[in-house]
């Protein structure tokens, strides 16, 4: 009998769109503990440019060509979120699983534990989601059958909101603290927004003219535009300083606003759209006892709240626009021009 084989879009070195494959592959069969997902809806994010790029440096050599976390294995499928139906299971894990809807946490943790470190990730150190079917541990599949939840919103939580909710939780932002959020309108940028704004912070966003009013619609209480005067703007909306950043952008933001921040605030850094070299005054940090926390996505335990908000219903994700799979370059080119609010996905 002929293996079954499927659709899927692969990465066959790093570079730009064009390293993009698209192929005919053999279905990959679930090993002992795995399921196999259907997928449903598999949403981009910037992991997926910088993976494909070899953007991630290694340490002691921030120019090597690296993956999230190291050499990429090519060819690579590409795509760390995925909502689907659960078609197949492996030895050793359950058959009821077979047909329920499921959101895959695409972490690949360095212990078992629910607080165990993210050191891998689905689409970079493990074949993801740009196909008609993915393969993931059943312990990382987590049933969202009830949610109210489309499976384009679902595919949007995974990363974007996964990485937004461990930078809350490391930087301990309780409610009524005011926080600012660095690039507001990107997909982490609008998760943090919508979950301080839940966890009753007074939320600042930092985003651009055209996206302003989006970023006020998903829950910020002040907006900031990025291309005016961004201390003043800051001080003018937070005359006191801010008890918490949150930021995605590092570069020189940095050296401008950290004079903003309180005594005893912290600053949650998850990403570096604006640079990963930066300066600035470290006096600011140790004499005003402001605590600076690199924050990589989610641990199991993060991740398990956040389905838990989403099976609820407490989350609605901004779905920006959907593309067919054979058009996974044209997606990521609408997600480098970051003319977008939201989360762009793919429906294999």
């Amino acid at each position: 009998m002929a293996e079954p084989t499927m659709r899927a879009v692969r990465i066959t070195g790093h570079g730009g769109p064009e390293v993009l494959e698209a192929a005919t592959v053999p279905v990959p069969e679930p090993q002992p503990g795995e399921v196999l997902v259907r997928v449903g809806a598999v949403a981009l994010n910037n992991t997926d440019l910088w993976t494909r790029e070899g953007s991630y440096g290694l340490p002691g050599d921030p120019g090597a060509l690296s993956g999230w976390r190291g050499p990429v294995e090519f060819p690579r499928v590409q795509g760390a979120d995925v909502a689907g139906r659960v078609a197949a299971v492996g030895p050793g894990v359950a058959a009821d699983l077979v047909g329920r809807r499921v959101v895959v946490d695409p972490a690949l943790y360095d212990g078992d534990g629910p607080d165990a470190n993210p050191v891998g990730l689905m689409g970079s150190e493990r074949d993801g989601g740009y196909a008609e079917y993915v393969t993931a541990p059943a312990a990382r599949v987590h049933d969202m059958t009830s949610s109210p939840l489309s499976d384009d919103q679902l595919a949007a939580l995974p990363t974007a909101y996964g990485t937004a909710l461990g930078m809350i939780e490391r930087a301990r932002l309780a409610p009524g603290e005011t926080v600012l959020v660095s690039g507001a309108s990107g997909g982490v940028g609008l998760a943090l927004v919508q979950i301080a704004r839940a966890r009753g912070a007074r939320v600042l966003a930092i985003s651009s003219g055209a996206k302003l009013d989006a970023v006020r619609d998903a829950g910020a209480h002040a907006v900031i535009d990025r291309a005016g005067d961004l201390p003043d703007q800051v001080r003018a909306a937070a005359p006191d300083g801010v008890d918490v950043v949150l930021d995605v952008v590092a570069g020189d933001l940095v050296r401008t606003l950290l004079p903003l921040v309180r005594e005893g605030g912290r600053w949650a850094v998850a990403g570096a759209l604006g640079g990963y070299d930066i300066a600035f005054d470290v006096r600011r940090l140790y004499l005003h006892n402001i605590g600076l926390i690199g924050s990589s996505m989610h641990t199991p335990a993060h991740f398990r709240h956040l389905m838990d908000m989403a099976e609820t219903g407490a989350l609605t994700p901004v779905i920006a626009a959907a593309y067919p799979l054979d058009q996974a370059a044209e997606a990521q080119e609408a997600l480098a021009e970051r003319t977008h609010v939201g989360k762009i996905v793919l429906h294999p």
